[in-house]
């Protein structure tokens, strides 16, 4: 099968399953088998597409995903919510035993996402528009994700 069909398979598996999960119609349903919460590129994806499901429920649009800046910047989501440009990291752990998802979004990952974000300003050509860094967290129990938004996680503090 062509990368392309295992892609498009790989979409629709996560698709499906998300749907069912945040349904919460099947509320002892298990699909993440411990040899996927193990990979973290797989985790990571499907915490992208989580968290990416939950803000548009939410109310957020999505406008961009995984950003990346030619000067060393990244924003997993880059959203608007009302009036509000938001940055939004995603993390996503299968344990909470070395505290919470957004313990892990330390001064160093801050400084890339404001980063990222100064580049994305800059390329709106507008410094005036409200802003603000979100952080959705994921933590991955016994196959089911319990998502968690945290707004305002961290002040902008970017410097013209």
């Amino acid at each position: 099968m062509e990368l392309r069909g295992i892609w498009k398979s790989f979409k629709n598996m996560v698709r499906a399953w998300s749907i069912v999960v945040l349904s919460g119609r099947f509320p002892n349903f298990r699909w993440i088998s411990p040899e996927q919460v193990s990979d973290p590129a797989w985790l990571g994806k499907l915490g992208e597409q989580l968290a990416a499901q939950y803000l548009r429920k939410a109310g957020y649009k999505i406008l961009y995903r995984n950003f990346k800046s030619k000067k060393g910047g990244e924003i997993d989501l880059v959203c608007r919510h009302r009036d509000t440009l938001v940055f939004v990291e995603v993390k996503t752990r299968t344990s909470d035993l070395f505290g919470r998802p957004i313990h892990a979004v330390d001064q160093e990952k801050r400084n890339r996402i404001r980063k990222g974000a100064l580049a994305w300003i800059h390329e709106l050509e507008r410094q005036d528009v409200p802003l603000r860094f979100d952080v959705v967290e994921i933590l991955v129990k016994e196959g089911r994700p319990e998502i968690n938004l945290v707004p305002n996680a961290f002040q902008p503090d970017i410097r013209w």
